[in-house]
């Protein structure tokens, strides 16, 4: 018979990985071996190694028994403890012993409870509109859900679910011990059964006995106005089926925002780079400048400067919680020009020759002739 591999290894994570670095790894592992979507020779039985895999590290009690000793059983008896020895099903091991003197058995959560199906996530890009303004779409995503064959029972079609006789549908067994203490009972899961006190003599062709089936889903889904990259929405109920009639987890959706090739928002407000020629920043100018909201008109006072933010109240982006709507920002930028008229020279060089009279104080019959030759009289 070959041995059995590490668990941790068979799940690839490492002996001091968290339960949700457990979880996720089971979940990706699960899926990409899972015979419904497998067909390759082998899948189902990594499917089952895996699961083993996950049953045992996923339970605090199973893990700290396994990183004890491994694939032995921890009942089959201990070298310096004579009389507590035992074999099998009979065997009375080292947590008997804590359990009687500590407060009886162990408690487990009881498998037959209704549980609540696992959360997914999925990360959505869309347009920086998008996220200003919101919108309706959908979501296709894989889930696990109810098995329609056999309605989540895990049994073959025109077969039924039989109640495990071995421990009478209870899900544990009493053992029996004789000990130099006196006589002792322990309660444990059953091994026939696993603890869920039902057996399945054939199980469904569909889910393979395990009830669920993984789906791909369509969700429709309502982008918040204003959301930002990043932020998570959630989506109720729309997570994986719930276990034993327990409720759906739900969906978390996270968002990543394009960048837009004009503005660049910061929280609620928008920021817009404005090129304006000498001209017009000397001898101020009226221009439509565009927000996330359509163009606006904007006065520019003469003798603006480069670096001058124009703030326009209530043009940003209305808050995703409600909380009001944020401002836009027009930040001067004065452009050089790269080509000049022999005229527009001219007059830059009588510009620049001007003397005794400050940057504040030129004389407006210079500005007069810019402003002449840039309209072509």
């Amino acid at each position: 018979m070959m041995s059995k591999r590490d668990y941790y290894e068979v799940l690839g994570v490492s002996k001091s990985a968290t339960k949700e670095e457990i979880r996720k790894a089971y979940r990706k592992l699960s899926k990409q071996f899972h015979p419904d979507l497998n067909k390759e020779a082998g899948a189902e039985e990594k499917f089952k190694e895996v699961t083993e895999a996950f049953e045992t590290l996923s339970d605090d009690t199973k893990r700290a028994q396994y990183d004890q000793f491994g694939h032995a059983d921890p009942n089959q008896g201990f070298g310096g403890f004579g009389g507590f020895g035992g074999g099998g099903a009979d065997g009375f091991g080292f947590e008997d012993i804590f359990s009687t003197f500590f407060g009886g058995s162990t408690r487990r959560r009881d498998p037959n409870a209704p549980r609540k199906g696992d959360d997914l996530q999925y990360t959505m890009t869309i347009d920086f509109m998008e996220a200003v303004f919101g919108k309706e779409t959908e979501v296709e995503l894989p889930r696990e859900e109810e098995c329609e064959t056999c309605h989540g029972t895990g049994a073959k079609k025109g077969t039924s679910v039989k109640t495990c006789t071995h421990c009478g549908g209870s899900g544990q067994i009493s053992v029996t011990q004789n000990t130099p203490l006196g006589q002792m009972v322990n309660r444990r899961a059953c091994p026939h059964c696993q603890g869920t006190g039902k057996i399945i003599p054939e199980k469904c062709e569909t889910c393979h006995g395990s009830g669920r089936v993984t789906k791909r889903k369509k969700i429709k889904v309502t982008i918040p106005a204003g959301v930002d990259d990043g932020q998570r929405l959630r989506v109720s109920g729309q997570g994986e089926a719930g276990v034993n009639g327990g409720p759906a987890g739900d969906l978390y959706i996270v968002f990543r925002v394009k960048p837009h090739d004009k503005f660049v928002r910061e929280e609620d407000d928008i920021y817009l780079e404005l090129p304006l020629t000498f001209p017009q920043v000397a001898l101020g100018d009226e221009i439509q400048v565009p927000t996330i909201h359509g163009n606006v008109k904007l006065k520019i006072p003469a003798g603006t400067q480069t670096g001058t933010n124009f703030r326009l109240r209530g043009k940003g982006v209305k808050n995703v919680h409600g909380h009001g709507t944020g401002d836009q920002h027009v930040i001067v930028k004065v452009v050089t020009p790269k080509k000049m008229t022999e005229k527009q020279k001219e007059l830059m060089r009588e510009f620049a020759s001007i003397d005794g009279n400050s940057p504040d104080e030129y004389s407006s019959s210079l500005f007069d002739k810019i402003k002449r030759t840039i309209k072509g009289d």
